[in-house]
């Protein structure tokens, strides 16, 4: 808490000196080109956000220039590092399954509870909700990115359920002209947790080229990366005091407690990745008319991945000690599995837009946009081949995922009755988008080469959403607007099985018919002040995984069971804003309120792990963010956020101690500071601060100790970069990320500190 009033103090402090009153205002994060109302954000170069940005509710944005200028981005999740109230969980450069985006009233653990496009396309996971189902961040590189802009809450009508939390839209490039461009990134830290002391490298190459002839533009996008993460998994045994004479007495072990506080032994490390990532994007527009665009994108991500091993045990010898029973300090132990994986991804995306942009009485857009898994599969050995030595293969497991994926299909219209400047803005659309889950699991005589065997399990389903809403954005009077609109949603779920060894299950199928309000109001009290509220209905409905998709956790080692009659999560969110625009800015508080009604959560059973309804979830608080430029003296910029949260559990039939705890990952405080000083026209540089307070990773708040594997603690984290141009088209730039070397977790550890080197060639 301290933490997060001291960033607020300090930016507020400079803020009152920014002068010049006929300069014009400027949206959070913006660039010197666009133009401010206080209702509506106006881009007056380049392509605008997609996002409905005329509600009068809370957005931020940030521009490709200010991302390059400001953040060690290796990542398009990185360009949102500094956004008010967001919090990617990012184990590592390249963490390609557990990058969660986490909202004001939504953990990480919430992954459904939030929407991520770039371009049209959906980069959501929306098949499972949790740390594995992580946007698809790897099919933007931050080297290509226009502009991202963010909507809170679920205030438009144009989104389904899922964006509860926020709306992320990634605008990537489109030349105007021929250009290329070159970037050269690598990253390196020095890592020490337990008995794990290393380095870890990477780096990164990306390539662009592109350009417009007449009515045809067209881009080409490589990118290449190679990081070695640290270790994301320890293995430990609780600390026995029963003296025994049993097991080879071995040494290495490191003391500590767990997340519930009990002593424990750390022997050895897992899941320290080496990941091979290929992105490759093919963008084309054509006119068909001055008014009438087409477009079309295609990605290709490929990624190769391998998690190592490693054990801090050594006998009397020196050797290291992988299994079985051992001897520590006179007592008996069994070391735990320390399992190396290897993991093959290639996933393609499409998405094809054609738009009519004539800015007159009707505009319309229809969308496609498909995610495939191509090729999807982790390989694993079993327990007696988990040893260095078993790297020539041996007994094992392969989980495909191969053919699952989802598809999206929209159409919308814009009616202005009155003409641009009319009283009415009317949109209207139907949408249809669907997800597909196919996962089987088979044994093999070869854990790293052998081809698939007896299949041991199988999981799959689908489910489909159908939507028709609209919206009317009315200026009813010179100082007010409102925004008034519905969702009509029909959700079904079908073709759901389950298999496990020789027991099949199939499910029969269901559908449900909601109906979402959607509603807010500004006021502009003055020219500098404006007043806002919004009021929206979101109902998430279960993703496939949860409805039909089971196993064993690999964490716990206890079933994980599946439900096939989970109800939707019902979310009511209300937001009240007042905004003060500056001579060089914006300072904004707003005070939120969200209470979700049946929320789909993980919660441990007598009979294992389950996705089950938490009756409800009440969360409030609020929320203070500022930006301005020129603060202090000429080329000083600053932005930040502090937000309080207070989020509790109310509700929950059969689990009594979880009543009145905090809702998971979701911190009492958290803040931002970012400040960008441009020195000349060659040399500009930026620290940036970001906090967030304690947090808890199960329901009933029984991890009491944070700063430990599969403990969420608190963390305060100053990152720096500094860019130096040597002419037109060369830049060089070197940067921290953690530079006071802050040992902070989220179940698995988060880097520590990082060191950013770069080069790029602009043409």
């Amino acid at each position: 808490m301290r933490h997060a009033a001291h960033l607020f103090l300090l930016a507020c402090a400079g803020i009152g000196s920014a002068v010049a009153a006929d300069e014009p205002r400027v949206e959070p994060h913006a660039d010197a080109n666009q133009a401010r109302t206080l209702e509506r954000v106006t881009v007056t170069a380049g392509r605008p956000s997609t996002l409905p940005l005329e509600i009068p509710t809370t957005t931020e944005g940030i521009t490709g220039a200010q991302i390059e200028r400001s953040i060690n981005a290796t990542d398009a999740s990185d360009a949102l590092k500094y956004f008010p109230s967001l919090v990617v969980r990012k184990r590592n450069i390249g963490d390609y399954d557990h990058a969660v985006l986490a909202s004001r009233a939504s953990g990480t653990g919430n992954s459904a509870r939030s929407l991520v496009y770039a371009d049209g396309i959906l980069l959501s996971n929306l098949l499972g909700n949790g740390a594995e189902f992580t946007p698809r961040w790897g099919l933007v590189s931050p080297d290509e990115i226009e502009r991202v802009d963010v909507l809170y809450g679920p205030f438009s009508a144009a989104y389904p359920g899922n964006s509860a939390g926020a709306i992320v839209d990634y605008v990537t490039r489109m030349p105007t002209r021929f250009e290329a461009h070159v970037k050269l990134q690598a990253f390196t830290q020095k890592y020490k947790q337990f008995g794990t002391s290393e380095r870890y490298s990477g780096h990164q190459e990306s390539g662009s080229i592109g350009s417009r002839s007449g009515a045809f533009s067209w881009w080409l996008h490589l990118n290449h990366l190679d990081n070695d993460s640290q270790p994301l998994v320890f293995a430990r045994v609780n600390r026995s005091t029963t003296p025994s004479a049993l097991g080879t007495p071995v040494t290495g072990a490191h003391g500590g407690r767990n997340q519930l506080g009990a002593e424990v032994l750390n022997v050895g490390s897992s899941a320290q990745t080496d990941t091979r990532q290929e992105n490759a994007k093919i963008k084309l527009a054509y006119d068909l008319t001055p008014t009438l665009r087409a477009s079309y994108t295609l990605g290709h991500w490929y990624n190769q991945a391998q998690r190592s091993a490693d054990t801090y045990l050594r006998d009397a010898s020196g050797a290291p000690v992988y299994s079985g029973n051992v001897n520590i300090d006179g007592s008996a132990y069994t070391v735990p599995a320390l399992a190396p994986t290897r993991t093959q991804l290639v996933h393609h995306a499409h998405g094809l837009t054609l738009k009519s942009s004539t800015r007159e009485a009707w505009d319309w857009e229809a969308t496609a946009s498909l995610y495939d898994y191509h090729r999807d599969r982790v390989r694993s050995p079993g327990a007696a081949n988990v040893l260095p030595g078993s790297l020539n293969g041996g007994a094992g497991r392969i989980v495909d995922q191969s053919g699952t994926g989802w598809n999206t299909l929209a159409a919308k219209g814009l009616w202005r009755p009155s003409g641009i400047d009319g009283e009415h803005i009317v949109e209207f659309g139907v949408q249809r988008d669907a997800f597909k889950l196919r996962r089987r699991e088979a044994s093999t005589t070869d854990w790293i080469r052998g081809p698939a065997g007896a299949l041991t399990a199988a999981f799959g389903g689908e489910t489909t959403l159908a939507s028709l809403w609209a919206q009317d954005a009315w200026r009813f009077a010179p100082q007010w607007r409102a925004v008034l609109g519905g969702r009509y949603e029909k959700w079904k779920a079908h073709h759901g099985q389950r298999t496990v060894g020789a027991v099949a299950t199939n499910y029969g199928s269901r559908d449900e018919s909601t109906f979402s309000p959607k509603a807010a109001l500004a006021f502009d009290v003055s020219d500098d002040w404006t007043l806002k509220a919004s009021i929206g209905r979101a109902v998430r409905n279960p993703t496939v995984s949860e409805l039909f998709q089971g196993g064993i956790n690999t964490t716990t080692g206890l079933p994980t069971l599946n439900d096939p009659n989970l109800r939707p999560e019902k979310s009511v969110t209300t937001e009240l804003t007042a905004e003060r625009a500056l001579p060089h800015g914006l300072v904004r508080a707003t005070v939120f309120l969200e209470r979700s009604k049946d929320a789909l959560y993980s919660q441990t059973t007598p009979s294992g792990n389950q996705v089950l309804n938490v009756g409800r979830i009440d969360t409030q608080g609020v929320e203070l963010a500022f930006s301005a430029d020129r603060v202090l003296l000429v080329g000083l910029d600053l932005s930040g956020s502090v937000t309080y949260a207070d989020s509790e559990i109310k509700e929950n039939d059969g689990f009594p101690d979880t009543v009145g705890k905090r809702q998971p990952r979701v911190p009492d405080w958290r803040a931002t500071l970012l400040a960008n000083y441009r020195v000349n026209d060659r040399w500009q540089g930026s620290l940036g601060v970001r906090y967030s307070g304690r947090q808890f990773g199960q329901l009933n708040n029984g991890d009491i100790h944070g700063h430990t594997y599969q403990g969420f603690s608190d963390y305060f984290v100053a990152d720096v970069r500094v860019q130096y141009r040597f002419d037109r088209q060369w830049q060089a730039s070197l940067g921290i990320d953690n530079l006071n070397n802050d040992k902070y977790w989220a179940f698995h550890p988060y880097p520590q500190r990082t060191v950013h080197a770069e080069l790029r060639f602009d043409y």
